[in-house]
């Protein structure tokens, strides 16, 4: 079921209903089963990264008997549903609603300016999808389910009366950094804007990793979202509950000093067999599944860095080449915004044609499928959160090339405290090289304690998953406060 508001023409409540037709056009019997269920409304920051997991989150909420209303702003709305109807159509989402608001940004705008906009704009538009919803017949909202980073929607929700609960899309290491950010400036490690004025490493407690601080989460963002990080306190306080994905025994160190109302409930995944869309913005390549099925058991070598990073022609050809060099079996992921300059096509061509025996390109794929495949032995990753849980669900050893936000924290995770995977190294012109990658994919494939270890993450989260689990049980708790 899909419904927006669109930030031109009439926006008064009434207008707003007449748009929101699949609802009004169900069936009265369909009508009172929505009106029986509690109705959530789940808002996630506009970025792939956010949008995952809070849709994984959506699909066990209806699954628990809830109905869910998922909004994103009209962008990313259109992206979600253009990517679903070229899977087969929106029917897969089994209960949740898809709505979109505006975010009052440009495209061509850089990261600070979009955040800064959220918060001017998005308020306004919530406010009148809400009201336009009660006007349709829809279920009151009773619930926010809503991105931690999304603190200004505490101002809608007590205009409305709905009650608030938040999730936290970062490692739990990431959320103890931003809650300590004022005793970090009181003990001089940063300045009021969040720049470091130290040169050092610090680490915030035993278990979580050492951070340098030119690695801090919101470096090299601009001051809108180191603005965004101070502000995590304010929504962490005040929801009655914030979910991570994330589980006790992965990150005990962080939970150890994080408030109690922060509980684990990850690895999140839609349902059991990963039949359920997760909100991908681009269309899954699924033929990269019956490529897997015809690899030996343990040989593919999987490459993805997420949907943001991007690569200049030189450091893409070095890694298309390490790749090449490695005489192992790998599967791609190039979205094709991943690189940034003149990068020969007819050279791409000529690449993808020598490996064509033993390599497989695509622009994107059903990753938590990929990473669950007999025939995966390595990650070579950006080290996303997302892509991180992924891996240690699985059991698959990493290959570390983080890029930047989070990812410093969680590389620091896998090599230092996990030990379930190593880190490329750049050379003096900050290049990986293609020999460079070639002998770290080796080290990572060939180090029987790595792939010990990460099975030995794997069997932990699948425990604290299943029945009478840490973070089934924790899920349990955040269903039980919905229901209140």
């Amino acid at each position: 079921m899909v419904f927006g508001l669109k930030s031109s023409g009439s926006s008064s409540p009434i207008a707003v209903a007449a748009r929101l037709l699949p609802l009004v056009g169900c069936s009265h019997s369909e009508r009172e089963s929505a009106m029986a269920k509690a109705h959530i409304l789940v808002l996630p920051v506009p970025a792939q990264g956010h949008v995952t997991p809070l849709m994984e989150l959506s699909h066990r909420l209806v699954d628990h008997g809830f109905e869910v209303t998922f909004v994103n702003t009209e962008t990313h709305h259109a992206r979600v549903v253009g990517a679903l109807q070229a899977a087969g159509g929106t029917a897969a989402l089994a209960g949740i609603h898809l709505a979109s608001i505006s975010d009052g940004s440009d495209d061509n705008d850089d990261s600070g300016k979009i955040f800064d906009s959220y918060s001017r704009h998005m308020p306004g538009h919530l406010e009148r999808l809400i009201a336009g919803m009660e006007a349709a017949g829809r279920p009151k909202v009773k619930w926010l389910v809503c991105d931690v980073f999304m603190w200004w929607l505490l101002d809608v929700a007590k205009k409305f009366g709905i009650r608030v609960a938040a999730f936290w899309p970062l490692p739990a290491a990431c959320l103890a950094i931003c809650l300590k950010i004022p005793k970090l400036t009181e003990d001089g490690l940063l300045n009021n804007k969040g720049w470091p004025e130290r040169d050092e490493t610090f680490q915030l407690a035993p278990g979580i990793p050492p951070l340098h601080t030119s690695q801090l989460p919101w470096m090299h963002l601009g001051p809108v979202v180191f603005e965004m990080h101070i502000r995590t306190g304010m929504l962490t306080a005040h929801a009655e509950m914030v979910v991570c994905n994330s589980f006790g025994e992965l990150e005990a160190g962080a939970f150890k000093i994080l408030p109690p109302n922060v509980l684990p409930i990850g690895p999140l995944t839609s349902d059991r067999e990963l039949r359920k869309p997760v909100g991908q913005f681009l269309p899954e390549d699924t033929r990269c599944l019956q490529w897997l099925d015809a690899q030996p058991d343990g040989s593919v070598v999987y490459v993805a860095f997420g949907s943001t990073a991007v690569f200049d022609p030189r450091q893409f050809r070095e890694l298309a080449l390490g790749l090449e060099l490695t005489g192992r079996p790998f599967l791609w992921v190039v979205r094709p915004d991943f690189t940034a300059g003149d990068l020969s096509k007819a050279w791409f061509d000529e690449f993808q044609a020598r490996v064509a025996g033993t390599g497989m390109v695509v622009s994107w794929c059903p990753q938590q499928k990929v990473l669950a495949h007999r025939a995966v032995t390595c990650f070579v990753s950006h080290c996303g959160w997302n892509s991180t849980m992924e891996g240690v669900r699985n059991g698959v050893p990493f290959l570390c090339w983080p890029y930047f936000s989070d990812q410093f924290v969680n590389r620091n995770y896998i090599t230092d405290v996990w030990r379930t995977g190593l880190a490329v190294s750049p050379d003096a012109s900050w290049v990986v090289t293609k020999e460079e990658l070639r002998s770290k994919v080796e080290q990572v494939v060939g180090d029987s304690e790595i792939r010990d270890r990460a099975r030995l993450f794997r069997d932990a989260a699948r425990r604290s998953i299943g029945e009478g689990g840490a973070s089934y049980e924790n899920l349990q708790k955040f269903v039980d406060l919905l229901r209140a």
